[in-house]
């Protein structure tokens, strides 16, 4: 029995040992995906785009507030010369405009919103191309693994001889300047 033991016992350390020994084998890497998109030229044309549209839509918005303040500007001046049912109905009027500027917001920059979803629109492509670029990095270099230095995952020390940002630069055509 006590044979049987010490055999389990050590298959169980020999079997550990190869594990250990094939998971320390094993090849990683780690890319910065932030710095991969600011070399990338199409990410610029993005964030132009983006930003215009941003622009835009911030106009909108305060065109809005500006027409609710000057409509409670107006109120105020007007406020002695209006019967109670005619400031009744202004005041309608203008919580009806603040509703409509808070809708708006809301319908442009909230979670789900216009800018959000024009800007995964945008990007997705390049994501693809930058992830495919990555996928045929990691094949050729024999990476089980390959983390992202700009994701916040906790990587507290990279060495650069396992960073292949730029191998994913070349892939992608982008020369390094």
């Amino acid at each position: 029995m006590k044979k049987v033991i010490n055999l389990l016992l050590l298959s169980g350390i020999f079997f550990l040992t190869i594990g250990t020994h094939q998971v320390s084998a094993q090849k990683w890497g780690y890319i910065d995906s932030e710095y991969i998109l600011n070399k990338h030229p199409d990410y610029k044309l993005v964030q132009n785009e983006l930003e215009a549209l941003k622009t835009e839509w911030q106009k909108e918005a305060q065109n809005l507030e500006r027409e609710v303040r000057e409509m409670l500007t107006t109120l105020k001046a007007e406020e002695v010369l209006l019967t109670e049912e005619m400031y009744q109905e202004r005041m309608a009027a203008i919580e009806a405009k603040q509703k409509s500027a808070v809708a708006f917001n809301n319908q442009v920059f909230g979670i789900n919103g216009q800018y959000y979803q024009k800007q995964t629109e945008l990007l997705q492509p390049l994501q693809s191309k930058i992830f495919d670029a990555i996928d045929r990095v990691a094949k050729r270099n024999g990476l089980a693994a390959l983390h992202d230095k700009a994701a916040t995952m906790g990587l507290i020390y990279t060495d650069p001889r396992h960073d292949y940002s730029e191998f994913v630069l070349e892939e992608l055509g982008i020369e390094n300047k």
